[in-house]
């Protein structure tokens, strides 16, 4: 129940403050998002939810967070490295 009141209150927190600070969180998205994921327009509400998601999880569970990036970290290394295996078997000619 602690956990889930913790979460509650850091979700609010990082959504107030991200929709309210959204000039200054928007070009610091921008910078580190492809073209296409840019937040054109009204994406402010859907970023700023994702950000208050991943913020308070991250503040509550950050374990689990660490090992989620890391398992995602091995399977796109794995995943790059079948990639370049399998071009090098391919016979382009």
């Amino acid at each position: 129940m602690t956990q889930l009141v913790i979460w509650l209150i850091a979700f609010a927190a990082i959504l107030v403050l991200s929709l309210k600070r959204w000039e200054s969180v928007s070009p610091s998205l921008d910078k580190v998002l492809p073209a296409a994921m840019k937040s054109h327009g009204d994406n402010a509400i859907v970023w700023s939810l994702a950000l208050a998601i991943l913020g308070a999880t991250t503040l509550v569970r950050p374990v689990d967070i660490l090992l989620t990036v890391i398992v995602i970290a091995v399977l796109g290394l794995v995943g790059a490295k079948l990639a370049g295996w399998a071009m090098n078997k391919v016979d382009l000619h």
